[in-house]
C-alpha cells in the first residue's frame, strides 16, 4: 500500500522542478536566449521586457526585492 504524498513531499517536488527551470533559464540567458547578438531587434527587446515583468511579479509573490 502506497502512502499518500504529504504537502511537504509535493512542495519539495515543485521546488526541485522550479530549480531545474531556473537553471535552464540561466543557460538560455548565458546563450543570449538563442539569438545572434549581432542580429538583435526590437522584438527581442520586447520579449525580454515580458520576461522581466514576469520575474518581477514572481519576486513580488514571495516578498523578494524586484528592481
Amino acid at each position: 500500500m502506497n502512502a499518500k504524498p504529504t504537502a511537504l513531499d509535493a512542495y519539495l517536488a515543485r521546488t526541485a522542478a522550479i530549480h531545474a527551470k531556473l537553471e535552464r533559464l540561466q543557460q538560455l540567458a548565458d546563450d543570449h536566449f538563442g539569438h545572434d547578438p549581432d542580429a538583435i531587434h526590437w522584438g527581442h527587446v520586447g520579449d525580454l521586457g515580458r520576461v522581466e515583468a514576469g520575474l518581477e511579479e514572481l519576486l513580488a509573490i514571495f516578498g523578494g526585492d524586484a528592481e
